[in-house]
């Protein structure tokens, strides 16, 4: 008989701790839906909230670069709407932050709106990523790449017949007589109207052979005006 209630304890004590498991399991469950529905719900309210900062805008909004060496500030282009739209969507909901001028060319530009920049372990990857998508080409003849011009990045034709901008990535033009000839290639949607200094100060910066900055140059916000 005492093998038998050694033996009957054994299982006893083996269906409470099945019965706990599953109870924790459930909790886990619960916890973990519960979490995912309060995400949902944010993510809903935060959607609302960029749709109204949206709405508010004017036709050609004025938007602030805070980066860690000064403040860009730049105008958006009504004639360009798909670009302008798309960077403002982003730029509100907070996709730029954190970001950083991943390629910068003295004389020339200074490019940024990689979020694979947000990851020093990605650095192989930087100037490749974006939302995953692309947005048309719009080419007004009347903007140019004049200093402090705000374009879109993109593939090279090869692989971009239609020349459709990067879904994120901009630069900025620094020196206008080395980006003349991108006239007509490369989206502009926009200018800088102040900080003019803060681009020349970030283009000066000194890069490696890859002319990414030895010291990040971040984008720390872009909020509109």
């Amino acid at each position: 008989m005492p093998c038998m209630k050694q033996y009957l304890n054994i299982i006893l004590c083996a269906a409470a701790i099945v019965a706990l498991a599953a109870g924790c399991g459930h909790k886990a469950k619960k916890a973990e839906a519960e979490a995912e529905a309060e995400a949902a719900a944010q993510a809903k309210q935060d959607s609302i909230t960029v749709a109204t900062k949206l709405s508010e805008l004017t036709d050609e909004p004025v938007f602030a670069i805070e980066t860690s060496l000064g403040t860009i500030k730049v105008k958006l282009y009504a004639k360009t709407p798909l670009h302008r739209a798309n960077f403002s969507k982003l730029a509100l909901s907070g996709f730029y932050d954190g970001t950083l001028f991943h390629r910068v060319i003295r004389g020339f530009m200074i490019q940024g709106g990689d979020p694979l920049s947000k990851d020093p372990e990605n650095a192989a990857r930087f100037g490749t990523g974006g939302p995953g998508y692309t947005v048309p080409a719009e080419f007004v003849k009347e903007y140019n790449h004049k200093k402090g011009a705000l374009a879109a990045a993109r593939r090279g034709d090869a692989a971009n017949p239609m020349k459709e901008s990067s879904g994120s990535q901009f630069y900025i033009v620094q020196d206008p007589n080395t980006c003349a000839q991108l006239d007509g290639q490369y989206t502009v949607f926009g200018e800088t109207i102040e900080g003019l200094d803060v681009i020349d100060k970030i283009a000066a910066v000194q890069t490696d052979p890859r002319d990414r900055p030895l010291q990040p140059v971040k984008i720390i916000s872009i909020k509109a005006e």
